[in-house]
């Protein structure tokens, strides 16, 4: 199989949501990823990781959730724009999100298997997704405010999705930092136990010495060690869920 790839801006659905695509360019067929932006935005260190499952064999797409606030912003005006409006509601990423997955699945070489992940508030959407979207496998990467509101004075107003943990629909891998605030261990603990509760698959690792945002290249937050074997658990589970 080659690894080149076709990788572009497109315009998805009947709204014509703005998006970030890659795929492979042999036939295929090749399941699908979501790829969910973190709250800085739809900015160059996600569309590198949508280029990234391009290039190992999954048809890739980040759909730009702050298109309809802010259309003609940098990623930093948007994201600033929109957290001062409290972030986007938990409804509208989920209708993004699936015009997204049916993006995918309508490529002409999908082989119809598509999963999603997300970082940061990304990881607590992708979760969030999971239990509304028909996707077959979910990561979260350092979701915070899963289970818990966000504390007086910080700019996200989103609620928990606890009540929601019960619809989750397909197996989820959760990444996350024993030095992480937003969720502490002691959150990620209890996610654990409430999936386990529903009787839902949830595969989930913690790295010691690693804080919020350790796989961001870009930031003084990134951890080498935790974020080359978080790829690795990543690639394994879209690899067992998804195929490539």
């Amino acid at each position: 199989m080659s690894d080149a790839i076709r990788a572009e801006t497109v315009f998805i659905g009947d709204e014509q949501i703005q998006a970030y695509q890659a795929r492979p360019l042999d036939p295929g067929p090749f399941p699908g990823v979501v790829v969910i932006h973190h709250l800085p935005g739809y900015d160059e260190a996600t569309k590198e990781m949508v280029r990234r499952f391009a290039v190992n064999g999954y048809a890739a797409i980040c759909p730009n959730l702050f298109w309809r606030e802010a259309p003609d912003a940098s990623p930093d005006d948007a994201s600033a724009f929109v957290r001062g409006q409290g972030g986007i509601p938990d409804e509208q990423v989920i209708r993004d999100v699936a015009t997204a997955a049916a993006a995918l699945r309508a490529l002409d070489n999908a082989s119809g298997k598509v999963g999603v992940i997300g970082h940061c508030s990304g990881g607590r959407q992708s979760l969030l997704v999971s239990t509304a979207v028909d996707v077959d496998a979910a990561v979260d990467c350092y979701g915070a405010f899963a289970l818990e509101a966000p504390p007086t004075g910080f700019p996200l107003k989103v609620g928990s999705i606890q009540d929601r943990l019960g619809d989750v629909r397909c197996p989820v891998l959760g990444l996350f930092g024993d030095d992480d605030k937003f969720p502490a261990p002691a959150e990620v603990a209890r996610l654990a136990e409430l999936l386990a509760g529903h009787g839902k698959s949830f595969e989930h690792h913690s790295y010691e010495g690693a804080g919020h945002g350790f796989f961001a290249v870009d930031r003084p937050s990134y951890r080498p060690e935790a974020a080359v074997d978080g790829w690795k658990r990543i690639f394994t589970f879209f690899g067992t869920h998804l195929g490539a």
